[in-house]
């Protein structure tokens, strides 16, 4: 993202939350295309979308940062610490079933890669089921990461 469409996207932010009571992680999601920015959705938590920070790619990861803000505590400095990427783990299938897992010893066989499930008890079709996290050193290829993480979600499969 060029650094012009990320400062609209970072103004378009700040007035949206400035505009809201309360404190705590709010997650602003837009659209971009070429230099035009377009909000999508907020949401007041921390959301699926910024859980590539528990891959370590800083100091503090979005839930500790979360709770920070809502006790009122310091927020030192966020350090970047390594590279990272993520990809949505979807469910396509049948609704309203109690979800199985399969494929997770495949997705998990390379080194410095996690999967997080979020334990949702029934089943939607395009409901989000998890995260595949993969990372590396800081100066790692953004891109081979994301090409990871998405090849380790495409091994799970949610069947009943």
């Amino acid at each position: 993202m060029n650094v012009e469409v990320l400062k609209k996207a970072q103004e378009i932010a700040d007035k949206v939350t400035s505009a809201l009571k309360g404190a705590g992680l709010w997650g602003v999601e837009f659209f971009i295309k070429g230099n035009e920015v377009y909000f999508s959705e907020l949401s007041p938590r921390p959301h699926d979308t910024g859980m590539v920070t528990l891959a370590g790619t800083q100091n503090f990861s979005e839930f500790e940062l979360h709770c920070r803000a809502v006790l009122g505590l310091p927020i030192p400095s966020i350090t970047l610490e390594r590279a990272a990427a993520s990809s949505v783990i979807l469910y396509y299938g049948n609704e309203n079933v109690a979800p199985q897992y399969f494929g997770l010893e495949k997705a998990l066989e390379d080194h410095n890669t996690d999967i997080r499930i979020f334990g949702k008890p029934i089943t939607r079709t395009f409901r989000r089921m998890g995260v595949a996290l993969a990372w590396n050193t800081p100066e790692s290829d953004i891109q081979q990461l994301r090409d990871k993480a998405h090849a380790m979600a495409n091994n799970i499969t949610i069947s009943h």
